[in-house]
């Protein structure tokens, strides 16, 4: 397929676009097949260039020979464009809405972005599992590399390579997936080097209504347990919930045949009700007629800051079996692809320093999201103002991206990247020219040739602030602790130049602070050698 049999009329001149907080421009609309483009010869007026994939849905309106576009974006952007003559009005939102559902994955513009810079990183080898195991195999010779995936037949949503107890042999492993859901049998997720306690995530066990069993399951998380101990089995779903789940075929691990493990039942909501708490959170943030109550009544609603709180306290409990209880943990919910990576992720953040550097975060990211099988492709097809039907849409990725700033917010030296680079991960999982975030698991990525065919995000921004860390962090999940995340919800509808001030003037603080501790060691040394000098003087 052609772009240009999409494309009914490629420009449009005097085109006037509205966007708050920024004096309307008057220009030239132009439309290829992946961007939407208007450029202006009115002075100091940047070019607007929006990806046709970062649009979530448009709205037409006419009056007389004139209409006007309402772009509603996939980054909670909105703009408008109000162009003269209905012919031309009509074919560029025909156009618009053509180009941006596209819905072959090859035809999208990571697949055509050729950077005019020189690549220096390689953003698709931020980890690598065989690295991973090299640093592990240092602490324990306890685990193993195991390649039993390596046609993805055993698991389509994990990676070819996985790292699983060195006692277990990949024919067990593979009687282990077929008890699992979607195969996604038990793996490390993480190593806690401070006292050799693990985390593993998986799916939930088909037990069914006849309390089904796997021998080789109960061996496998078995063997994560040192001689006398006890571990945690922690479950995103209610109980309730668990319990429903044996009647379709699923249900969670008996204690008769796990007497070694604890189960706790820790409620986190998936699918339609986070879709639906992400399009009310931003309805409220956009209307701009409401008092005080009004908006309170609207935010509380939308109980996305309680999702926040179920996800945070649920990590934390994670993070406080293995460091405090000194115990082992599996986590998993239903399919172990949502609130599961939410959990593991978060998890090692609180416990492992490295995952608060800007290389490691890249790391945990690609291994606990991508690798780990979140099927980004279907999570964020839509965002906050799509008006067609929900099918696999759910804002699960930015949760835990709201949930990170929270703790980056609490400990603000403790983090090396800054809420910038939180706010491009979040876009670029919608819609970016990278293709780190395209198909939905290691699979489809090897399919799609991805690492050869596209380019993955680049490095982080740094946070000035960032001084390392080497602690457990434990952050607050009291609701007083935890704060609507304006840098995503409020950036487009309030002015951002007085926040773009207080920051040069903080990096100047800082500058000017480092110049001034420059001064002082200096000024010590040569205190130093005069003290010196005297003492050599006096001696006689």
């Amino acid at each position: 397929m052609e772009f240009a049999e999409l494309i009914k009329t490629p420009r449009v001149d005097k085109v006037l676009l509205h966007r708050p907080f920024h004096p309307t421009v008057g220009g030239t609309l132009c439309l290829t097949g992946h961007h939407l483009i208007l450029s202006s010869r009115q002075d100091n007026s940047e070019e607007l260039w929006l990806l046709h994939s970062n649009i979530d849905s448009i709205e037409k309106r006419f009056i007389g020979s004139s209409g006007t576009i309402t772009i509603k974006c996939k980054d909670l952007r909105i703009i408008q464009l109000e162009i003269t003559g209905m012919d031309e009005s009509l074919n560029v939102a025909s156009s618009i809405e053509a180009l941006s559902t596209l819905d072959s994955i090859t035809l999208m513009y990571p697949f055509f972005y050729r950077p005019m810079f020189e690549v220096t990183e390689d953003g698709w080898s931020s980890f690598r599992p065989e690295q991973e195991f090299e640093l592990l195999a240092v602490e324990t010779e306890d685990w193993r590399l195991s390649d039993v995936n390596q046609d993805f037949s055993v698991c389509p949503s994990y990676p070819s390579v996985v790292i699983v107890p060195k006692s277990i042999d990949d024919e067990s492993l593979r009687k282990v997936a077929a008890f699992r859901q979607g195969g996604r049998f038990p793996v490390l997720s993480y190593y806690h080097r401070k006292n050799g306690m693990v985390m593993m995530r998986s799916s939930q066990p088909l037990t069914s209504t006849n309390g089904r069993r796997c021998k080789e399951d109960e061996k496998l998380i078995n063997a994560t347990l040192r001689p006398g101990k006890r571990g945690y089995i922690i479950d995103t779903r209610s109980l309730n919930v668990a319990q429903q789940a044996r009647a379709r075929g699923g249900g969670f691990e008996q204690e008769a045949y796990y007497p070694q493990w604890r189960r706790i039942h820790k409620a986190i909501e998936r699918f339609n009700i986070l879709q639906e708490s992400l399009i009310k959170l931003v309805e409220a943030c956009n209307d701009q007629s409401h008092n005080m109550d009004r908006w309170l009544s609207k935010l509380e609603a939308s109980n996305w800051l309680s999702h926040i709180k179920e996800i945070l306290t649920t990590a934390c409990l994670a993070a406080q079996c293995i460091d405090r209880e000194g115990a082992s943990v599996l986590v998993h919910g239903s399919e172990g692809m949502d609130s599961t990576l939410q959990v593991t992720s978060l998890a090692q953040i609180i416990l492992e320093p490295k995952c608060r550097s800007i290389r490691g975060f890249e790391a945990l990211v690609e291994k606990e999201w991508l690798q780990a099988g979140h099927p980004f492709q279907h999570r964020c097809a839509q965002s906050a103002y799509s008006n067609s039907k929900q099918r696999w849409e759910a804002p699960t990725f930015l949760l835990f991206l709201d949930c990170v700033w929270q703790i980056l917010r609490q400990f603000p030296c403790s983090f090396e990247f800054n809420e910038r680079f939180l706010v491009t991960l979040f876009e670029h999982a919608y819609a970016s020219q990278f293709g780190t975030f395209l198909g939905n698991n290691d699979f489809e990525r090897n399919k799609l040739k991805l690492r050869q065919k596209t380019l993955s995000s680049g490095p982080g921004f740094t946070n000035p602030l960032y001084e390392a860390n080497g602690l457990v962090i434990w952050p607050s999940v009291a609701p007083q602790s935890l704060l609507l995340w304006e840098g995503v919800f409020l950036r487009w509808n309030r002015s951002s130049k007085y926040l773009e001030d207080a920051y040069e003037e903080m990096i100047h603080i800082i500058e000017y602070n480092k110049d001034l501790q420059v001064r002082v060691n200096a000024l010590r040394r040569q205190l130093a050698e005069l003290e010196t000098e005297d003492g050599m003087l006096e001696t006689p």
